[in-house]
């Protein structure tokens, strides 16, 4: 998005605002990132000076922290999960898999995510309908869960299971706030939510 400087910044302000429980030195943020903690160092006082990240000289070390009472910290928050959250690296992961007819994220984090009032999600429950093979949908959500430190949970359903009404998973399903992560152009049956 060209609201950020640059791709790294808001890769290191996502890792950072999505991830607030979650101490980050300088040197594991630029592994998590894939990127030199030279061209990483830059960045972080860019942020530090806006007042967004804080850095704690422990040591040697310069453990990175986000400032929650930010008048920024919570839209920039919404802004940073609407591009890099675990429903957007969820679709990535997920997506590709041949034979996905509908892809949902359900539970907790969907009702969330859909503004529903209760603890925080501590996992991703991901529904896949369709004839996916299961070995492949078990690798997606062992990438997924690395990426975004939070356990996923997939669930696997026939087209058949999806349509019948005597399935109370399915029900409950059906019943709840989803997010439909089903890529364009799938080859899926119409379904209601």
């Amino acid at each position: 998005m060209p609201i950020f400087r640059t791709e790294t910044q808001a890769r290191l302000l996502a890792t950072l605002y999505l991830r607030p429980d979650q101490a980050w030195t300088l040197a594991s943020i630029a592994r998590e990132l894939g990127v030199g903690a030279s061209s990483l160092h830059p960045e972080v006082y860019r942020l530090e000076e806006a007042g967004l990240v804080s850095a704690t000289t422990i040591g040697r070390s310069r453990v990175l922290s986000v400032d929650q009472s930010h008048p920024l910290a919570k839209p920039l928050t919404e802004i940073l999960n609407y591009l890099y959250g675990p429903h957007v690296v969820i679709a990535e992961e997920f997506g590709s898999i041949p034979q996905t007819e509908l892809l949902l994220i359900f539970g907790s984090w969907a009702a969330r995510h859909h503004g529903e009032t209760g603890p925080p999600p501590h996992d991703i429950d991901v529904l896949v309908v369709g004839g996916a093979d299961r070995t492949e949908v078990y690798a997606a959500a062992d990438r997924a869960q690395e990426r975004i430190a939070m356990p996923v949970n997939p669930v696997l359903a026939s087209t058949r299971r999806w349509e019948a009404e005597s399935d109370a998973l399915i029900r409950q399903i059906k019943a709840s706030p989803t997010i439909d992560l089903t890529p364009t152009g799938a080859n899926r049956k119409q379904h209601d939510q």
